[in-house]
């Protein structure tokens, strides 16, 4: 890898539109073994990879992807009908790129299907009022480390969620235990664009030091 590890972390973008090149398979598994190193609670790894190639397969999940996207497309776009008409161009513009990968994605190379088993996750956050989160973080370091050694190799990727509205039929055609489920699905490819650059607040907007400041 030429690039410095921050060049890659700095343009490590979501990419929702691939080529359909094959990946080779040795390229895969560097991918898939970097997930691997990712830190979970208790080093249980309370999850698995479920990697998608195959046609009839990917047509089956995308059908189902294709679905919850359009109800996703339809509530923002409802939520967004009294914003001024630039607002709603940019977003439909957006859910438009997003829509092309629910339609597409059986032309994805390759989509991993990630996992996991609650019984082994400690969630020291679900008395609090408010939506626990604290047990993605025995899940969701690996994703992250799929996509940054993703774009180490040239290739793209983007974690997405929606899927696991659809968790039994999802279970029923990937055939994973009913104690198992859906946290994310990731479409791996190359990409048809470019990487990166991102756009993201900067350092002063997001650190405080010692204590939340206004």
């Amino acid at each position: 890898m030429s690039e410095s590890f921050h060049d890659v972390i700095s343009t490590t973008r979501s990419i929702r539109r691939y080529r359909t090149d094959p990946i080779p398979d040795d390229v895969l598994d560097r991918v898939l073994q970097a997930a691997v190193w990712a830190p979970s609670g208790g080093n249980r790894q309370p999850w698995r990879m479920i990697v998608v190639t195959d046609l009839d397969q990917k047509k089956k999940l995308g059908a189902l992807y294709v679905e919850e996207w359009a109800k996703y497309v339809d509530y923002n776009m409802a939520n967004a009908r009294n914003a001024p008409d630039a607002a709603r161009e940019k977003l439909a513009a957006g859910l438009a790129v997003g829509t092309r990968l629910a339609e597409t994605l059986h032309e994805v190379p390759v989509v991993v299907f990630f996992v996991h088993d609650s019984r082994l996750i400690f969630v020291t956050d679900d008395h609090l009022p408010r939506t626990s989160v604290v047990g993605g973080a025995s899940l969701y370091p690996a994703i992250q480390n799929l996509l940054t050694a993703a774009r180490a190799e040239g290739l793209g990727g983007v974690l997405t969620t929606l899927i696991s509205r659809r968790e039994d039929e999802v279970r029923e055609i990937l055939g994973f235990p009913a104690e198992w489920g859906v946290h994310a699905m990731v479409p791996l490819g190359w990409p048809q664009g470019r990487h990166g650059p991102l756009t993201r607040l900067p350092l002063g907007k997001m650190v405080h030091r010692d204590r939340w400041q206004d």
